[in-house]
């Protein structure tokens, strides 16, 4: 008899995880767009600002993965709870995220380029960092429901950056066109809360939380 390992057992992902880590996905890709184009305006755009900001968006999600994989280990982590959680502060952030910036922009003038595009780079690596500790903490759930590792991560993997690519279609040919910066991000910010707000009225609160 053939023996089965973790990876051959098929993985049962509720359909609302689904649809709520691609709409986090699609939000995502919303701000990164915004906000490069604001960053841009304020900071000056060249090569060197270019660096920062793609860079330090890349970092902060890479940041976020090691916080997240962190947090998923601990037994005592509400891993549906922090998910929500965490949801819930990027579209906080994202409802004040350009005023924030341009003020930022407008405190930082006087001082030197350097200096200056280190604070960019920490103002892009908070919401960022935030945005990258949701994809363990949802893997670290259904890995504690399955004990399986490899489906868990690819199908959400999968989902989330199908919603990022979505959103990057829409936000040209639509979004930004008609929406402009600020209420592109209103709606990135929506996205969010809103995820949060499910997570915690169908996930937690029903008794999935584990």
């Amino acid at each position: 008899m053939r023996r089965l390992n973790s990876d051959s057992i098929p993985v049962s992902i509720p359909r609302w995880m689904l649809v709520a880590f691609g709409a986090s996905g699609f939000a995502a890709l919303i701000y990164q767009v915004v906000w490069q184009r604001v960053l841009f305006a304020v900071f000056g755009v060249n090569i060197e600002a270019v660096t920062v900001v793609v860079t330090a968006f890349l970092a902060g999600l890479g940041c976020g993965s090691l916080l997240g994989g962190w947090l998923a280990r601990a037994p005592s982590t509400a891993l549906l709870r922090g998910f929500g959680t965490l949801e819930a502060a990027i579209g906080a952030f994202g409802l004040v995220s350009i005023p924030f910036f341009h003020w930022v922009g407008d405190v930082t003038l006087p001082l030197d380029p350097v200096a200056r595009a280190m604070i960019t780079a920490l103002i892009v690596m908070l919401p960022t960092t935030l945005m990258g500790a949701t994809l363990p903490l949802l893997v670290g759930y259904l890995v504690r429901s399955t004990g399986n590792v490899g489906r868990a991560v690819g199908i959400l993997y999968f989902v989330n950056t199908a919603g990022s690519a979505l959103a990057a279609l829409a936000a040209v040919l639509f979004i930004l066109r008609a929406l402009g910066e600020s209420h592109s991000t209103f709606l990135a910010a929506a996205i969010n809360l809103s995820i949060g707000s499910f997570v915690f009225a169908f996930g937690v609160a029903r008794g999935a939380e584990r």
